[in-house]
């Protein structure tokens, strides 16, 4: 079953209000790297909002990265509480869902994609193909 309409309108302003925090009123050193809020997930229930972070890379090896991104982790659930605040004061719900943090590697898979996609030669799939009709015929 598809998200619903509330919950993704949900979502997008939780998005909007952890990015505006973000960038004007959060001041923790662990967050300091260029990061960004790419979706918010709410549940249908709205008890849980799962936010996916996605940092930009600077071409750090692998070990760098997991290390950034475990305190990129770290300083967002110590700063949860003033996100769920802000959201409570904003939003006007109920229940202030809690707020589950993940990366966000899409990005680095699509990059993975399209490398994989430019090694291919489609010319030579065509070229099979027409010969293959020609054959047909």
């Amino acid at each position: 079953m598809g998200k619903g309409y509330r919950q993704g309108r949900l979502g997008e302003e939780i998005r909007k209000i952890i990015s505006s925090m973000l960038i004007h009123q959060i001041k923790d050193p662990r967050l300091s790297s260029m990061i960004s809020i790419s979706g918010v997930n709410v549940t249908s229930d709205g008890s849980y909002a799962t936010c996916y972070v996605s940092t930009l890379d600077m071409g750090k090896d692998k070990a760098e990265k997991e290390a950034e991104e475990k305190e990129i982790l770290a300083g967002l659930e110590s700063a949860s509480g003033l996100f769920r605040k802000e959201i409570g004061r904003q939003v006007r719900m109920r229940r202030t869902p809690q707020l589950i943090f993940k990366m966000d590697h899409s990005a680095e898979y699509g990059k993975h994609i399209d490398e994989i996609l430019s090694t291919m030669d489609f010319d030579s799939y065509q070229k099979d193909d027409e010969e293959d009709e020609d054959t047909l015929e």
